[in-house]
């Protein structure tokens, strides 16, 4: 009994927050991430080496679907599903061993983004094959940059939520102008470059979620970093409530509809299901969470 406790702890401690996590990723990805992560621990593989890995691997999964046969597609798909794994190693072998970075962090948003770009242009170069060149790419195009900001809304949440819980879980949370301070004070080098990319990120996220950032700047103003603990866990209430609206727009809601794609041999159900549906999903969530920052009282 004491081992189990142990065991789940050690667990635990290697995740974000099981907050964050939905379904699949408690029952599946963390879990497997967890036992192959601690067999690396006991190697010189760093978190970086992981992400490298599986940004090959993802590529080459996305490469996969420019076929038209089934079975190649499956491949593909149960190699993107290796990449999502290493994606979850890479963070919970930073977390066991303590090994973080800016870098590793901006190299970790940047692998699934890469893993997409080798989607999208593979669909859309199986796709104009069979239908107009200029309609599949615009499609495709439009496909491609709700991915990237359904990806940027939802990893700003769920960093945030991770800031409401405490301090430490949301050591990776900050605003833009810290960002640009961190950036500023870092020696020039390739961390300098991908943290310059960083700041467009959170830019991003920042014009997106004005009244959250209303809510973030009287805090900062009223409290520096120490929120007290009641007006904590009522952020953190309103934060939980959105979490499964913002895990359906991560990447195990459009593989779900990726899968379907491919099982029947027609993705424009998946490029129907990114642009329509999970962009639906990703509106109600924002105007939701805005306007329950509006009414915030802090």
């Amino acid at each position: 009994m004491a081992m189990e406790r142990e065991n789940k702890k050690s667990f635990e401690s290697s995740l974000k927050s099981i907050e964050t996590e939905n379904f699949l990723d408690r029952i599946f990805y963390r879990p497997v991430g967890y036992r192959i992560a601690l067999l690396l621990s006991k190697t010189p593989i760093t978190p970086n080496v992981v992400t490298i890995i599986s940004i090959f691997v993802g590529v080459f999964a996305g490469i996969l679907l420019y076929y038209q046969n089934i079975y190649i597609n499956l491949i593909g798909f149960a190699l993107l599903v290796v990449a999502n794994i290493l994606d979850c190693v890479d963070g919970q072998l930073a977390r066991l061993t303590g090994i973080k970075s800016a870098a590793g962090r901006i190299l970790d948003g940047l692998a699934g983004d890469l893993w997409f770009i080798s989607i999208y242009i593979s669909i859309a170069l199986r796709l104009s094959a069979d239908a107009s060149h200029s309609f599949t790419w615009i499609i495709v195009s439009l496909a491609g940059v709700s991915n990237l900001i359904q990806a940027n809304v939802a990893d700003f949440y769920k960093t945030a939520h991770l800031y409401f819980i405490s301090p430490q879980k949301g050591a990776e949370f900050d605003t833009v102008a810290g960002v640009k301070a961190k950036h500023a004070a870092m020696p020039k080098g390739i961390s300098k470059f991908l943290y310059l990319l960083y700041i467009y990120y959170t830019m991003l996220q920042a014009k997106v979620t004005p009244e959250m950032q209303n809510v973030l700047t009287r805090l900062s103003e009223k409290y520096g970093k120490d929120i007290p603990e009641d007006i904590r866990l009522k952020l953190r209430a309103l934060s939980l409530n959105m979490m499964p609206l913002f895990n359906i727009t991560t990447f195990n809601g459009r593989s779900l509809a990726m899968l379907a794609g491919i099982l029947f041999q027609n993705l424009w159900i998946y490029l129907f299901f990114e642009i329509t549906v999970l962009n639906i999903v990703l509106f109600i969530a924002m105007n939701k969470y805005e306007r329950s920052c509006k009414k915030l009282e802090v």
